[in-house]
């Protein structure tokens, strides 16, 4: 019986990470150059019927997803730290910084953009701070697309081709930490950078993991 809701945790995991990874991707890749392009009439028509109910599915979708992964990970770490790998911890880490992002960042500030436009819709101006609000947003979002791909990536490599456990961390480990825990500082104070653009999120994605992944591999 214990195997069989451990395996549910583990669907369920799955279910709410494809709808929130989905839907992070649908922002980033599709929807912003919508709006890019997009008339004033309907970019605004967007954010009052489309983006809070796109928005409902992707906060929810975290915080299943998070909450499904800290069950799963408390039953990994019963087990003692011979358990726990180096992968897991560090895709852990970033999952857990990306679901802080979806409620304390994104969410926050795209519910300012979302009535500056409802205020707009029905013949006001818009809000003072929604652009700023807007921009916060967004590169908490671009963070979150750029973390997607070395978390998605180590989540797998914990099961299948593992650095090894946490207890026998080396150099690498704690560098590649550092590097995680930098990017999410600038996540919250910093800027875009090579993030800007779909291509160079996606660029800087994948050099992320190869990044984190050679740490771990080379320096132990």
């Amino acid at each position: 019986m214990d195997e069989i809701i451990n395996y549910l945790f583990r669907w369920g995991h799955f279910l709410a990470g494809v709808t929130w990874i989905g839907l992070l991707y649908y922002f980033n890749f599709i929807q912003g150059s919508y709006f890019k392009e997009a008339d004033d009439d309907s970019r605004v028509d967007a954010f009052v019927k489309l983006v809070p109910r796109a928005l409902w599915w992707f906060r929810w979708g975290a915080l299943f997803t998070f909450l499904t992964g800290c069950v799963l990970l408390a039953k990994l770490g019963g087990g003692g730290a011979q358990w726990l790998t180096q992968d897991i911890t560090l895709g852990a880490l970033m999952g857990t910084f990306m679901f802080l992002n979806v409620w304390g960042i994104i969410w926050r500030n795209q519910k300012v953009v979302i009535a500056s436009n409802e205020q707009i819709k029905a013949g006001g101006a818009a809000l003072e701070g929604a652009a700023g609000a807007g921009a916060k947003a967004l590169l908490a979002s671009r963070t979150n697309t750029l973390f997607s791909l070395p978390m998605l990536f180590f989540m797998g490599s914990s099961a299948h081709l593992s650095s090894g456990p946490l207890g026998q961390v080396g150099t690498g480990f704690w560098v590649a930490l550092a590097i995680i825990v930098v990017i999410q500082i600038n996540a919250i104070v910093g800027k875009q950078g090579p993030m800007t653009t779909v291509s160079g999120v996606i660029t800087s994605g994948f050099v992320l993991t190869a990044v984190l992944w050679g740490l771990l591999r080379i320096l132990g």
